[in-house]
């Protein structure tokens, strides 16, 4: 491992990059995450994010669009705007968010250590 900061290995986890070098793809798909970096042969093969990115994903954007909903209900929009607006608005939001989130967990299980990332029997 390198001396970075956590902080670094979690931003370079959220910008899906590997966390050790930053260079290489952490995923290679929307969220399968690739068994070692193409650049720097780190293994994330024994790094399972479970359901914690999903968790984050849905309190995010739970937290910024309900706001958001009622703000647009004080201003009397109707209910096929709102509609029209908050589902997209929502989805796009998730789906945007959701690997990034699983990219900063990998990120922060990594640099916290072998002992972190393994399976539990």
């Amino acid at each position: 491992m390198s001396t970075n900061s956590n902080l670094t290995h979690v931003l370079r986890g959220f910008h899906r990059r590997c966390p050790n070098c930053g260079a290489g793809a952490l995923f290679r798909g929307y969220l399968k995450p690739v068994a070692c970096c193409a650049c720097c042969n780190e293994s994330f093969s024994a790094i399972r994010a479970d359901d914690f990115p999903p968790y984050l994903t849905i309190l995010v954007v739970g937290h910024l669009i309900v706001p958001l909903i009622l703000l647009a209900e004080h201003f009397g929009l109707s209910t096929l705007q709102q509609v029209t607006l908050w589902v997209p608005t929502t989805l796009l939001l998730t789906l945007l968010l959701l690997p990034r989130f699983k990219g900063a967990i990998i990120g922060l299980i990594w640099s916290l250590g072998p002992d972190t990332a393994k399976p539990h029997a």
